[in-house]
């Protein structure tokens, strides 16, 4: 009997405690999308992801709480502003990535400019109060969401390059499901199935991290 009553007492806290965490959440979150596609670099469809994205954002259940947000042709320097001006609870860095780590994005005449994962880190250490996730859909990119995780709570890198079609269904199926109030864990998770049903063989290759103080299947961005 004893054992029975402290089973249902931890039950009854750890409902509590969930219910608290879900209280805290904002009505609304942003979206931050920042896309950059170098004129020397191999055009990508930047475009198409940004769409797929909203498209499936907008046939979730709780679309109205999910703002989305474009950086277009996007610079080094953005990414300060950019995080200032939106208050992002999710960042998306879209493009290249180079085989050392880095994220690829323009200078001021669409050149290649390229941004350490230090660098990157260092940055959405300065502004990441309310950043919760950030998702770098770019090529080579472990070790910068690796290098993030220190600062926000999760974070999602590819381990070797990534196919435009694999980096667009991946990415729209991992907002719809946050659009319908899941954990960031079961986003990833349905992101991954959604790529195996589409038969796009890179299912492996997106990989989420987190920092070791976060359970990323307690982790909600959206207010279910």
């Amino acid at each position: 009997m004893r054992n029975t009553l402290q089973g249902h007492a931890q039950l009854h806290r750890t409902a509590f405690e969930a219910i608290e965490r879900l209280s805290h959440l904002p009505e609304k979150i942003t979206v931050l999308f920042m896309a950059s596609n170098p004129l020397d670099q191999k055009q990508l469809r930047l475009d198409e992801e940004a769409r797929a994205i909203e498209e499936m954002i907008h046939k979730a259940k709780h679309r109205e709480s999910v703002i989305f947000r474009t950086q277009w042709a996007a610079r080094p320097m953005d990414i300060l502003q950019a995080v200032n001006e939106y208050d992002p609870s999710i960042v998306h860095f879209s493009g290249h990535g180079s085989v050392e780590s880095e994220l690829v994005m323009q200078g001021n005449h669409g050149e290649t400019r390229l941004v350490s994962k230090e660098a990157i880190a260092a940055s959405l250490a300065t502004c990441s109060e309310n950043i919760q996730v950030v998702f770098f859909n770019t090529c080579y990119s472990r070790e910068q969401a690796e290098a993030v995780v220190k600062y926000v709570s999760a974070a999602i890198g590819m381990k070797t390059s990534i196919g435009d079609e694999a980096a667009r269904v991946f990415s729209s199926q991992f907002y719809s499901a946050i659009g319908f109030g899941h954990s960031v864990r079961k986003a990833f998770d349905q992101a991954r199935a959604a790529l195996m049903l589409e038969n796009i063989l890179e299912e492996d290759t997106p990989e989420l991290f987190h920092n070791p103080a976060i359970d990323p299947g307690e982790l909600f961005i959206v207010k279910p």
